[in-house]
């Protein structure tokens, strides 16, 4: 069974609407069609995969909870665009350069303070 691509990302929250809102500004994620779970939740996909599903809480969990996720990245194109994005928004961000494999990593954190790395090739 060798695995042929990585899904989605699940996030607890209680601020649903207002991640939705974040993940469409700064990254383009757009809501799409979540099936009824029985709770709410929003189902954020990139063209026509959801690959952020967020579960809404009554109560916001603790930053750094019960798992050991430090971060989830994206692959994207246009660094100075993102970055203009970024700046638009009043995005706070850190960039990390990687020489030895020709990547910037841009460095930025959900309303929750989720922290998420957007990666941009040399080229």
């Amino acid at each position: 069974m060798p695995l042929t691509a990585f899904d989605h990302v699940n996030i607890r929250t209680a601020n649903l609407e207002a991640m939705v809102k974040w993940y469409g500004d700064v990254l383009g994620l757009t809501p799409g069609p979540r099936p009824d779970f029985g709770f709410p939740g929003a189902w954020l996909y990139l063209g026509d995969h959801p690959v952020v599903h967020l579960v809404q809480t009554e109560t916001q969990p603790a930053a750094g909870g019960d798992i050991t996720l430090e971060h989830a990245a994206f692959r994207a194109t246009d660094l100075p665009g993102f970055l203009n994005t970024l700046a638009s928004r009043d995005v706070a961000h850190k960039n990390a350069r990687i020489d030895s494999i020709g990547l910037t990593q841009i460095n930025i954190w959900d309303p929750d303070g989720n922290h998420i790395h957007v990666d941009f090739n040399d080229g």
